[in-house]
C-alpha cells in the first residue's frame, strides 16, 4: 500500500478529517496483552516468589505471538504483514521524511514501524523460547540468552515508544489512543468492514482461563486476580460504522 492523505471529500461534518476503523479488535487487544505480559515477566524476573506468574507471562506471550503470526497472514487488511511489511529501502525514506518534518502518511502501520514490529515478534519469540529452555533447567547459556534477548526486547520497545510519540506528534494524530479504539484519520475506502469483536472475547476468555488455571495451582495459594485485570475496552465496537460483526 502507498503512503495516503485523506482527500477534501473525506470529511466529516464539522471539518475534521473522518475517522475510519483501522485495527480490528483481536490486533488491538494482542497489543495491549503483549505490553501487560512484558512488563509483568520483566518486573518478576527476579523473585523466585513470583516465579510461577513470570512463567505463565512467558506462555501467555509465546501463545499470543503464535495468533499474531497467523492474524498477520488471514487477518484484516492492515493487520496482514503483505499490507504494511515493506522493507529497509522504504523504512529509510520514510525516516528522512520525519527528518524534514514532512512525514509520508499511512493509514495503517508506516515502514519503520512495521519493521520494528517484526523485530519485536521475532524478539519475542527469542525470549519465550529461551525462557523455556531456562525453566527447563538447560543451562547457563539458556539463561544468557533469556536475558540478552529480554534486554534487547526491552531496548526495541523503547525505541518503539519514541517512535510513536513522535510520528503522534508529527502527524497531530493520537497513534496511542487509535490503538484503543481501532480509529484514525484516513479516507472511507481504507477502512475495515468488520472488528471481529468475537475472536477477540474468545481471546480475552482463553487468556484470563488459562492464567485463572496456572496461578490457582500455584502451592502459596497467591491472590493474583488484580495482574488478571486488563482493559476491555479495546475489544468493544469502536461505534456502529463499520461494525458487522
Amino acid at each position: 500500500m502507498n503512503a495516503t492523505s485523506v482527500s477534501r471529500g473525506d470529511t466529516a461534518r464539522d471539518g475534521r478529517a473522518a475517522r475510519i476503523v483501522v485495527w480490528d479488535a483481536p490486533v488491538r487487544l494482542f497489543h495491549w496483552l503483549i505490553v501487560l505480559c512484558f512488563a509483568g515477566a520483566w518486573l518478576t524476573a527476579d523473585s523466585e516468589h513470583w516465579r510461577l506468574v513470570h512463567v505463565t507471562f512467558g506462555y501467555t506471550m509465546a501463545g499470543l505471538v503464535a495468533f499474531r503470526l497467523l492474524w498477520g497472514v488471514v487477518g484484516t487488511r492492515h493487520a496482514r504483514f503483505s499490507s504494511f511489511v515493506r522493507g529497509p529501502r522504504a523504512a529509510l525514506r520514510y525516516l528522512g521524511s520525519i527528518a524534514r518534518r514532512r512525514p509520508e502518511h499511512y493509514t495503517g502501520h508506516n515502514p519503520a514501524g512495521a519493521l520494528a514490529i517484526v523485530a519485536l515478534l521475532v524478539l519475542a519469540v527469542a525470549v519465550t523460547a529461551s525462557g523455556w529452555a531456562a525453566y527447563a533447567y538447560l543451562g547457563d547459556s539458556a539463561e544468557d540468552l533469556h536475558e540478552g534477548a529480554a534486554n534487547a526486547m526491552l531496548l526495541l520497545v523503547g525505541i518503539h515508544v519514541a517512535g510513536v510519540l513522535v510520528s503522534s506528534w508529527l502527524h497531530r494524530q493520537n497513534l496511542v489512543k487509535a490503538m484503543i479504539t481501532g480509529r484514525k484519520p484516513g479516507a472511507a475506502e481504507e477502512g475495515i468492514r468488520r472488528t471481529w469483536r468475537g475472536l477477540a472475547l474468545v481471546m480475552l476468555a482463553a487468556v484470563l482461563g488459562f492464567w485463572w488455571l496456572e496461578w490457582q495451582s500455584a502451592p502459596t495459594g497467591l491472590d493474583l486476580a488484580p495482574l488478571a485485570a486488563t482493559p476491555t475496552a479495546i475489544v468493544r465496537e469502536p461505534g456502529r460504522e463499520g461494525d458487522d460483526d
